[in-house]
C-alpha cells in the first residue's frame, strides 16, 4: 500500500516537474514544440547533423523519433550475409580523378538517347526541387541522392532480366552481357540502402518512388526490346548526369557549402561493401565512391551502346590474348568516359 502510494506521488512530482521545466523554457523566450511526420524525408542524426526544412514537403524527422531503417535480420546461425557481387575496389587516388566528361551524340540514335536524359532529367529537377541559380542545400541533396538512386536500379535489371529471357528463348549463349548489367543494378541498390541509413523517407517520397518506378520500368521495358543500343546510350548519358551531380556535391562540401555533413561518417552497410579502410570513411569519401561507381556505369553502358547487341562479348568479362595493352576492366585504372569503340575492343 505505501509502495503503490509512493510511486502515485513520485510519478505526479515527475511530471510536475516536467510541466514547470516547460513553463520556464517558454517564459525565458524558448519555444518548445514537437516536430510531426516528415511528408518526404528525414535525415539521420550524426554528429549534431541539423537540417532546416524547406516550404516544400520535404520535412525533417526528430533525431529520438528515428527507427533504424530495414534492420540487419538477426538469426541463430547466421551472422552475417556477404553481398552476391563483391565490389572491386577503388584507390582514393584514381577515385580523386573522376571527372565529369560527356560524349557528343554522333548519330540519330545518340541524339534520341540524349534527348531523353535531358527529359528525365528536367522531371528530376522538378520532383527535388533543384534549381541551378541555388546552391542546394544538404537537405536537397539528400532528397536528390534518394529519388535518383531509386531510379538508378531500374535500367540494369530490365536489361539483364530481358537478354536472360532472350538466351533461353534463342537457345544461346548471352556471352557475358546479363552479369554486367545485374551487378550495376545490384550496386545502384547498394547506394540507395547507404542513403537509407542516413535518412527516412516520408509517404511523399514512398508514393514519388512508387509512381516513377512504375512509369520508368515499363518504358524502359518497351525501349529496350525495340532499341536496347539506344537505351545503353540513354543510360550512359544518364550517368554522365550522376557523376555532374555528385562532382557537385564534392565540391559544395570541400568549399563548406554543407557544414551538416562535416565530421559524418558512413554507414557501416557502406564501410563493408566498399571495404573502406580506416581513416577514409567520411562522408566525402563516401561520395567519392559512389561517384567512381556512376563514372563505370557511364564507361560501361557507353561500350555496350557501341557494340553488337546480338553477337558480341561483352568486353568488361573477357580475357584478352594481348595483356600488355589496356583493355576495359571494372577498375579505375584505365577510364574511358566516353566509352571504348568496338574495334578498340573486338
Amino acid at each position: 500500500m505505501n509502495c503503490t502510494r509512493s510511486l502515485t506521488v513520485n510519478a505526479f512530482s515527475a511530471k510536475q516537474s516536467a510541466a514547470q521545466l516547460l513553463k520556464a523554457l517558454n517564459h525565458n523566450g524558448v519555444k518548445v514544440t514537437t516536430l510531426a511526420r516528415p511528408a518526404l524525408l528525414g535525415l539521420q542524426n550524426q554528429s549534431s547533423l541539423l537540417v532546416t526544412p524547406t516550404s516544400r514537403p520535404f520535412s525533417t524527422t526528430q533525431a529520438s523519433r528515428m527507427k533504424d531503417f530495414f534492420p540487419q535480420p538477426e538469426t541463430e546461425n547466421i551472422r552475417q550475409t556477404p553481398p552476391a557481387w563483391p565490389h572491386p575496389g577503388f584507390t582514393k587516388e584514381s577515385m580523386e580523378l573522376v571527372a565529369f566528361n560527356h560524349r557528343q551524340p554522333r548519330d540519330w540514335p545518340d541524339r534520341i538517347a540524349y534527348t531523353m536524359t535531358k527529359i528525365l532529367r528536367f522531371g528530376l529537377d522538378l520532383a527535388t526541387g533543384y534549381r541551378k541559380d541555388k546552391v542546394p542545400t544538404a537537405h536537397q541533396y539528400m532528397v536528390r541522392n534518394v529519388f535518383l538512386e531509386s531510379v538508378a536500379g531500374v535500367p540494369g535489371m530490365v536489361a539483364g532480366m530481358l537478354r536472360h529471357m532472350h538466351s533461353m528463348r534463342r537457345m544461346k549463349r548471352d556471352n557475358g552481357w546479363m552479369e554486367t548489367l545485374l551487378e550495376e543494378s545490384y550496386n545502384e541498390r547498394m547506394h540507395l540502402l547507404t542513403f537509407l541509413k542516413m535518412a527516412e523517407p516520408g509517404w511523399f517520397m514512398r508514393f514519388m518512388v512508387l509512381a516513377t518506378q512504375g512509369v520508368f520500368f515499363n518504358a524502359f521495358f518497351i525501349s529496350y526490346l525495340i532499341a536496347p543500343k539506344i537505351c545503353h546510350r540513354f543510360v550512359g548519358y544518364l550517368e554522365e548526369e550522376a557523376v555532374y551531380t555528385y562532382t557537385k556535391e564534392i565540391a559544395a562540401l570541400d568549399a563548406g557549402h554543407l557544414p551538416e555533413w562535416e565530421g559524418i561518417s558512413a554507414p557501416d552497410i557502406a564501410v563493408k561493401y566498399w571495404n573502406m579502410p580506416e581513416g577514409n570513411r567520411s562522408m566525402r569519401d563516401l561520395l567519392l565512391y559512389i561517384r567512381a561507381d556512376e563514372s563505370k556505369h557511364r564507361e560501361v553502358n557507353h561500350t555496350l551502346g557501341n557494340l553488337d547487341q546480338k553477337n558480341d562479348p561483352n568486353p568488361y568479362v573477357s580475357e584478352y590474348k594481348d595483356t600488355t595493352k589496356p583493355h576495359p576492366n571494372k577498375r579505375l585504372d584505365v577510364q574511358k568516359p566516353a566509352g571504348w569503340e568496338r574495334d578498340e575492343v573486338l
